[in-house]
């Protein structure tokens, strides 16, 4: 089992405006762009300093016509790509896409857990361990956030496949338990029992910068729309969830107001 296993080692957005989403976050976030490299496929790396921590790529039309939307998905590393979707879709889940090869980056597949919530499997080639799974700096993927149909359920989906324990449960009142929970020992993110039933479940990522009020202005500058907050959440941070101008739905944690 490689040290990476049943972590989140990549983000990346799929938009109907990849120039936009450029200039977007790197306004918001402080991002730069670089092409991937890849040979097969227009895909270009938001980068943090010189460090790759995201990934950007046109919504295909066979995808936007099979339903999908303008969105953010993480990426969690397995060791078997195959038979982790196998068990998914044993599991109740669904498979959306390959598993499939990207030639000398790694196999992935899209799939979506028993609720609904879409994310993917990423193996990397070679002996390599991918990407970094966490690191708190600004310009970097700081949490990860499940709004489940139902909590309990979902915890034990994700921990039966990937390992995952409980942290923390901390109860925020009229919005039930919000239950945090650590991938090989480290708190990466946390569930709770979405409030609104028409909503669809689904992952929010939330994206590291240095001060909420600055970065939710530059949101607001730049075309995007804050949805809710600044909110200040156990241990002093402040977070705040976003959309972008294409509509795809992200979040900023800052240590500072």
């Amino acid at each position: 089992m490689t040290k990476s296993y049943g972590k989140f080692v990549w983000c990346e957005l799929m938009t109907t405006d990849t120039e936009a989403a450029t200039t977007f976050y790197g306004t918001v976030i402080g991002w730069k762009s670089r092409g991937s490299g890849i040979p097969d496929r227009d895909y270009s790396m938001f980068t943090a300093g010189e460090r790759p921590v995201a990934g950007l790529m046109a919504l295909p039309p066979s995808a936007a016509g099979s339903g999908a939307k303008v969105g953010w998905i993480g990426y969690i590393a397995v060791d078997d790509v195959d038979a982790t979707a196998e068990r998914i879709k044993a599991a109740g889940g669904r498979l959306h896409h390959g598993p499939d090869e990207i030639a000398g980056v790694g196999r992935f597949a899209v799939v979506a857990d028993p609720q609904g919530a879409v994310f993917a499997l990423f193996r990397p080639s070679g002996a390599g361990e991918g990407p970094p799974a966490h690191d708190p700096a600004p310009g970097h993927v700081g949490w990860h956030e499940l709004s489940a149909a139902n909590r309990d359920t979902a915890f034990d989906f994700y921990a039966g496949l990937f390992g995952w324990t409980k942290a923390d449960a901390i109860d925020t009142g009229p919005m039930g338990v919000y239950q945090i929970f650590a991938a090989g020992g480290v708190a990466t993110g946390g569930m709770m029992t979405r409030h609104e039933p028409k909503i669809p479940p689904a992952w929010l990522y939330y994206f590291n910068v240095d001060a909420i009020g600055a970065a939710m202005g530059r949101v607001n500058d730049a075309g995007g729309k804050v949805l809710n907050g600044p909110m200040q959440v156990p241990g002093g941070g402040w977070i705040a969830q976003c959309r972008d101008p294409q509509g795809g739905m992200f979040a900023l944690y800052a240590p500072d107001r």
